[in-house]
């Protein structure tokens, strides 16, 4: 049920060059700021001479312009479980499209995402669909405000991202253009920290509107009794409890983590795999939260979330044909299995080549990344840079090691193999006590930092 499968790969390094990706990276640094249009899809997060610009993709493979083919990890940001170009969820958008993507009233599609959502998300009774995370979790943030009547949101600053917008952006190192006065208004608590919530609380007295979180990530499960803990501070203090199920929905079970730890939050945002990556978000929460942005209401109306495109037929398509996949397969579990054949293998084959402690691969089978650390141990942009490189030379393309249900045993293989060239060089590396002489170019740099790199990104040898 996959469109155009891919031919035989190689892990021989000389089989690959770059040329038309290299012209296409420049050429979209001429016209587009940063040179993608996600900061994460950045070319200053691959190695400075090899930016593959992808032009299709199939499954768990994709292919650029210059024809390399690879087994790739990350599946679109995490938003893709089921593989690229799955037949029925390309069915259902194709059908749904030609029916009409927008119209003038509801449509159908509306109600049946609706039903479907709500008829799985614990506690969920009401929902509002959007295109992308950031506005629905920008939306949780303004009903928490308006329901408060406080102004402060404690985000978890031990992780990494939350929303495009003022309210989380002006808590971040990229705060240029936001004012001053928004910055001064989010918070920030610990992970498996109550101590740190409670302190928080008691800084800004009856200020606090929200927590939000994600109630886990990739690596890092909530502890003991802390998010039964976040839930009894919330209705103590009168806090509304937002989780963001942007990654876990759909990964850690089809209700998200919610339903896995049993721990239900007032507001939850998803995205990402909910429409196996096509572009639809949504809102879900309790009732008397939500109708503050309806008509059923004797409050301040509170302006929830209305766009011209966000009940679109194809993004509601999708997401109903990725619930049905979910309730006809154990989806969560192909992508358990697959990410346990890949911990064993990335392991064996780690310790094969002597880099155990210094690759180690980390995280819920469905959600793993890796580390990568200097001869001292410490975590180095450098070597990770170097061992991105040796893998995207041998066919792999990993931010991440986040599989899809389409990864298969082959696939791993191919992974492994391409993991004990890279983790050779790597070795070597390490030996040297440098990158220097391995690593092409400058290092990967965060996402999310101040200043851009110093060296100019797109530039050539």
């Amino acid at each position: 049920m996959l469109l155009d499968a891919p031919p035989h790969l190689t892990t021989d390094p000389r089989q690959r060059t770059f040329t038309r990706s290299a012209a296409a990276q420049r050429r979209l640094h001429e016209m587009v700021p940063g040179g993608a249009h996600t900061y994460a899809r950045g070319s200053d997060q691959v190695p400075e001479h090899i930016t593959p610009i992808i032009e299709h993709g199939v499954g768990s493979k994709v292919r650029d312009v210059d024809g390399n083919w690879y087994v790739e990890y990350g599946q679109g940001l995490r938003a893709v479980t089921l593989g690229y170009g799955y037949q029925p969820v390309v069915d259902a958008v194709t059908e749904a499209a030609r029916g009409g993507v927008g119209f003038s009233r509801p449509s159908v599609w509306e109600l049946r995402a609706a039903e479907r959502l709500l008829g799985r998300v614990p506690g969920a009774q009401m929902v509002k669909f959007a295109k992308n995370g950031s506005d629905v979790t920008t939306a949780a943030v303004r009903l928490a405000r308006a329901a408060t009547g406080r102004d402060v949101v404690a985000v978890c600053g031990t992780q990494p991202f939350f929303s495009a917008d003022d309210w989380f952006i002006g808590a971040t190192p990229m705060r240029a253009g936001v004012p001053r006065r928004d910055r001064e208004l989010t918070a920030r608590f610990a992970y498996n920290d109550l101590a740190s919530v409670e302190e928080l609380l008691a800084q800004h007295p009856g200020q606090v509107a929200a927590f939000v979180l994600e109630p886990a990530t990739a690596t890092a499960e909530p502890a003991p009794g802390f998010l039964e803990g976040l839930r009894a501070l919330a209705d103590a203090h009168g806090v509304v409890l937002v989780f963001d199920e942007m990654i876990t929905g759909m990964r850690w079970s089809a209700g998200g983590a919610q339903e896995v730890y049993g721990v239900t939050p007032d507001l939850s945002c998803w995205g990402k795999a909910l429409g196996n990556g096509f572009s639809v978000s949504a809102l879900a929460g309790r009732r008397e939260l939500m109708e503050l942005g309806g008509l059923n209401t004797d409050e301040p109306r509170v302006w929830l979330l209305s766009s011209t495109h966000g009940a679109e037929t194809t993004g509601l398509a999708a997401m109903l044909a990725v619930a049905d996949a979910y309730d006809e397969r154990d989806v969560v579990g192909e992508m358990t299995r697959a990410g346990e054949t890949l911990r064993e293998a990335w392991t064996r084959v780690a310790a094969e080549t002597g880099v155990s402690d210094h690759v180690p691969v980390l995280g819920r089978p469905t959600c793993m990344v890796f580390a990568t650390r200097d001869a001292e141990g410490r975590p180095s942009q450098a070597y990770r840079t170097l061992f991105i490189q040796e893998m995207i030379r041998r066919g792999v393309l990993a931010p991440s090691l986040v599989v899809s249900a389409a990864h298969t045993d082959a696939d791993i293989e191919h992974t492994a193999e391409a993991a004990r060239g890279a983790m050779t060089v790597y070795a070597q590396a390490l030996d040297a006590g440098t990158t220097d002489g391995f690593l092409e170019g400058r290092p990967v740099a965060p996402a999310l930092r101040e200043h851009a790199a110093p060296r100019r990104i797109g530039a050539s040898r």
